[in-house]
């Protein structure tokens, strides 16, 4: 049957042997690996989000240092490479090593170096990690006669869940520090050294001794380094895009738009191809549906932690300006969260201007947005999931344009549910708009600028765009009036859309909204 013979796309297979042994889809990177391991640098450290193929980078690096060439075959690097020399490969994943404490993570180092010494022996005087690990480079530089590869994939992973913690960070700082040290001593007996992670933490030895370490993730030349780009998706994934737009009802060129709209938009660089979150993508072509595959994949706890800490609202997640070492920056020393919103892959390099040197920082899909706001939801209510089934019934009535059918069930819902503390500022339901209006999958901005002040918030869908000013404990009557003021609606004239002015007034009282007026967008005179 034809659908047996489909080439399979490796959901949670980050081995390159087994993706080239079987019938996997591979999105060829090896020019890449050829020009990284050919690099001025020997010593070099790669930040991708999790799930973004770095693990798949470090086993792809592993073969070819293995000299493996069987593998290659049919690659670009099969008509680079002429010698294929096999060196001596420690790779070490600490991925193993998350959720633990200092005597767990002593283990976990303990057992990784214990497997490569049943391979090139032990001195018994070695009893420290580090020790043993210099042991290990020197004895197998000795008995193969070739220089040896240290591969070090998640080397952040044990500090990630303590990274704010002024207990635990400290200890288990020392503790990887330590492990990495001889790294730098060792340099006669390495041939390359590479390491990946989501963070860059400063104070650990494999950045503050090892000084001539090449961080590439930002170099444009690797901008797609991990990740699929829409070229690699369309030549390798073909068959997948069909089978998506089948399942929809959709045409292939509506499908790759979805697959657009969902997964792509990540700049690590700029300039940079947009780039698909592979993950994502992956799981949509193979399942052949539409979801939340990334976002849905891990809980981002800490992630919403911070937010509160830095008392950062929805709608300033995004649409950010700023230096590249404001985000490019050791995320224990920051002192905004935008390095871990940027690193951990929730924002993502939109835009750069060479004579400010700013970078225009955004989250980068609608998978990342609306999974961000799903998350939010329990800071404003105590039933959340009552505020999901209302933005459903709510998209459905907006899409038809029945924008005064949306707000009259916005407020009855919110009549009937409990909210959290604090609830007795605009702000707040300004907020709770924006996660609302964001959920329904159109495109929200908040306090966007026009020629005579800040309206609050903008919802655009494919019929309409609707202009909001949004009141608490006044009335509609005085939310209008702003608009039409300010002239609000003459800064979207252009826009190509039917302007409608909205404007709400929230009821602190009544802990819901209280009234709204809806016109078209002329200006009054």
């Amino acid at each position: 049957m034809k659908g047996l013979n489909r080439r399979l796309y490796p959901i949670g297979i980050q081995t390159f042997s087994e993706i080239r042994e079987g019938n996997y889809v591979y999105a060829d990177k090896t020019d890449l690996v050829y020009r990284l391991t050919h690099s001025d640098s020997k010593y070099i450290f790669l930040s991708r989000p999790r799930r973004f193929g770095k693990s798949l980078l470090t086993s792809t690096l592993r073969s070819y240092f293995e000299g493996r060439k069987e593998l290659f075959e049919g690659l670009a690097i099969e008509k680079l490479e002429k010698e294929w020399t096999s060196h001596p490969v420690l790779h070490f994943d600490m991925s193993t090593a998350k959720h633990t404490d200092k005597d767990r993570l002593l283990n976990e180092l303990e057992r990784k170096l214990y497997d490569y010494e049943q391979i090139y022996g032990r001195d018994e005087s070695a009893v420290y990690t580090n020790q043993r690990l210099e042991g290990l480079i020197k004895r197998a530089y000795k008995q193969t006669g070739q220089k040896v590869v240290v591969l070090i994939d998640e080397y952040d992973a044990p500090l990630l869940d303590v990274v704010h913690e002024e207990k635990d960070l400290p200890q288990l700082r020392n503790v990887m520090r330590n492990f990495y040290s001889p790294l730098k001593a060792c340099d006669p007996y390495l041939r390359f050294v590479f390491l990946t992670g989501i963070t860059k933490f400063s104070q650990l030895s494999i950045f503050s001794g090892l000084n001539n370490i090449l961080n590439i993730s930002m170099f444009p030349e690797y901008a797609t380094l991990c990740g699929i780009t829409e070229e690699e998706m369309q030549e390798q994934m073909g068959e997948g895009i069909d089978r998506l737009a089948a399942n929809l009802g959709v045409t292939p060129e509506e499908a790759l738009k979805s697959l657009k709209q969902n997964y792509d938009g990540y700049h690590f660089a700029w300039p940079s191809p947009d780039i698909y979150n592979p993950f994502s993508l992956l799981n949509a072509l193979a399942n052949g549906r539409i979801d939340s595959y990334w976002f849905g994949s891990g809980t981002p706890t800490y992630l919403i932690e911070m937010l509160r800490k830095y008392h950062v609202i929805p709608q300033e997640i995004g649409n950010r300006k700023c230096v590249a070492a404001d985000f490019d920056a050791p995320t224990e020393r920051m002192t905004s969260i935008t390095p871990l919103l940027y690193q951990s892959g929730y924002i993502t390099i939109k835009g750069y201007s060479h004579f400010s040197d700013l970078y225009q920082l955004d989250i980068p899909n609608r998978e990342v947005r609306i999974g961000l706001m799903r998350s939010l939801l329990p800071n404003y209510v105590q039933r959340p999931a009552e505020l999901n089934t209302l933005v459903a019934e709510m998209a459905e009535k907006i899409y038809n344009g029945d924008m005064e059918g949306a707000l009259r069930l916005m407020r009855t819902v919110l009549s009937t549910i409990p909210y959290c503390e604090n609830t007795h500022y605009e702000g707040h339901y300004q907020q709770l708009l924006y996660v609302i209006f964001t959920l329904l999958g159109n495109y929200v901005d908040v306090e966007v600028r026009t020629p005579k002040g800040r309206v609050d918030m903008v919802l655009c869908t494919p019929s309409t765009l609707y202009v909001i000013e949004l009141k608490l404990d006044q009335s509609a009557e005085a939310a209008m009036e702003q608009i039409d003021l300010k002239e609000y609606p003459e800064r979207f004239a252009l826009c190509g859309l039917p302007v409608v002015k909205v404007a709400i007034n929230f009821s602190t009282e009544k802990r819901t909204i209280e009234e709204w007026k809806i016109e078209d967008g002329c200006i009054k005179n």
